[in-house]
């Protein structure tokens, strides 16, 4: 038994990290900085942008890249803003192509964005529900409202990485449909980097899903509440 669980856990570990681990590796393995590029990451998703004739959508510095549909911002990091490099050029293409899809009324993009404030609720309240239940245990000595209140609670972690699932076509769309084609007829890379492009690109796509499997792990955590 105590083999099977720990077979489960090393499971449930390389499940949730691993896909996160090979999304950092993919950006990183391919953030060389190189002066041989015609610009950095943040010139080019100005170019992109004007040559889309949205001008009026500006590219700011943040602690991470992404497209705010809200504010209509393309955001990239410091090192992807100002880097010369495979990753920074994929990755600002990657985020400039959101910006196209809410110029052209993407209706995926558009439900994400009318539900990822709905879900980050969800979130909160598996937090609260996740806090509060030993204590109501205590308070109540039920068992059946333990399960129930477990159960909410799986339910409301369930949602982040449903979500993301979800919405996946739309970060696939951003990455194969449009930067992977607008770097390839633009000839802003030179054929051989193209490969690595690619890889920045996937990896770029699955950044959310990546992330949001830690829920596994709260929701494995969270199943060990119950008694039985």
């Amino acid at each position: 038994m105590p083999v099977l669980v720990a077979l489960g856990a090393a499971l449930l570990f390389c499940l949730v990290f691993g896909p996160q681990w090979w999304v950092r590796r993919a950006m990183q393995q391919h953030a060389t900085e190189r002066p041989d590029l015609p610009g950095t990451g943040g010139e080019l998703a100005r170019h992109l942008l004007d040559q889309a004739r949205l001008e009026h959508v500006p590219v700011e510095i943040a602690p991470a890249d992404h497209f705010d549909p809200v504010a209509n911002v393309v955001r990239l990091s410091p090192q992807n803003h100002d880097g010369r490099s495979i990753t920074a050029v994929a990755v600002a293409a990657h985020e400039v192509s959101h910006a196209l899809q809410h110029a052209a009324g993407d209706r995926l993009l558009a439900a994400r964005v009318r539900f990822a404030p709905v879900v980050q609720g969800f979130e909160f309240a598996a937090a609260v529900v996740t806090m509060t239940a030993p204590l109501m245990l205590a308070i109540l000595k039920s068992p059946v409202l333990l399960a129930l209140q477990v159960g909410v609670g799986i339910a409301l972690l369930g949602a982040r990485l449903l979500f993301h699932l979800l919405t996946l076509p739309v970060e696939l769309d951003a990455s194969f449909r449009r930067a992977l084609p607008i770097l390839e007829t633009g000839r802003f890379l030179e054929a051989d980097d193209m490969l690595g492009a690619r890889t920045v690109l996937r990896a770029a796509a699955l950044t959310y899903v990546a992330s949001s499997l830690v829920s596994l792990v709260n929701i494995a955590r969270f199943r060990r509440l119950l008694p039985f």
